[in-house]
């Protein structure tokens, strides 16, 4: 099997085969995995690009390596659930309404804070990205955007303009989670996007620089979405019609 691409892309093509197979069980006790020889034959790779492979499925918790000890897999405790990568393909493995619920408690804690922040924090180019996400939004419930990525770029761009780069570094992890979400809710009938309104009450807080507001509707925003999953999650089946696509 030869990984498509070359040189950096033949790295990424790797790790991404690889982390699925990982998550989803394929190396164990009785298939343990491959040493370096036989990755280089199965992707028809050098051995440093296989190296720096491993070495990226390391850092993300997934492999563990020591000189003359060989790698193996990491128990699932140990992964890094806030690598995008890791929690797309944990989600992908299969589907699983709890871990999302476990993820919207992380941003709970997370986004409504940084939207006060970013009431107080936020300069004129911040509260212009914001402003020209709303928009977006509007224009996508008019079918004239995309609300999935209206909707990232929303939330996105509340996390930067907080002005504290751990929230800011949450981006691309939240966009994973939303992705799935929205691909996942759209299985069922019923599906309503998270209100475009609900959304312009954060958004006009922040540009107003009201903290207070912006926090309470950002935590509103998320808890809506959260006690739907919750919902959902205690076997009412139902209920998950409901499920806002986005938050």
């Amino acid at each position: 099997m030869r990984a498509a691409g070359g040189g950096q892309n033949l790295t990424t093509s790797i790790v991404e085969d690889l982390g699925i197979a990982i998550v989803t069980g394929r190396y164990h006790a009785a298939n343990p995995f491959p040493v370096e020889g036989d990755l280089c034959l199965q992707y028809e790779a050098s051995r440093s690009v296989v190296r720096e492979a491993v070495k990226m499925l390391t850092a993300k918790g997934l492999l563990k390596a020591r000189p003359r000890q060989g790698t193996w897999v990491q128990p699932e405790s140990a992964w890094n659930l806030l690598d995008p990568d890791v929690l797309r393909w944990t989600l992908e493995r299969k589907f699983s309404l709890r871990l999302l619920i476990e993820f919207t408690q992380v941003r709970l804690g997370v986004e409504p804070a940084a939207a006060a922040l970013a009431a107080k924090e936020a300069g004129p180019a911040e509260k212009a990205r914001i402003n020209v996400a709303i928009e977006r939004m509007i224009a996508a419930e008019r079918g004239d955007d995309d609300p999935l990525t209206s909707d990232i770029a929303f939330h996105a761009s509340i996390l930067r303009a907080s002005g504290n780069p751990f929230f800011a570094q949450l981006c691309e992890l939240i966009e994973t989670a939303l992705r799935f979400s929205i691909r996942r809710t759209n299985f069922y009938k019923g599906v309503r996007l998270a209100s475009v309104y609900d959304h312009k009450v954060v958004s006009d807080a922040i540009l107003a620089g009201d903290a207070d507001t912006a926090e309470t509707a950002m935590r509103a925003l998320i808890q809506e979405a959260l006690d739907l999953m919750l919902t959902a999650d205690a076997g009412d089946d139902p209920l998950i019609e409901a499920l806002p696509a986005g938050a």
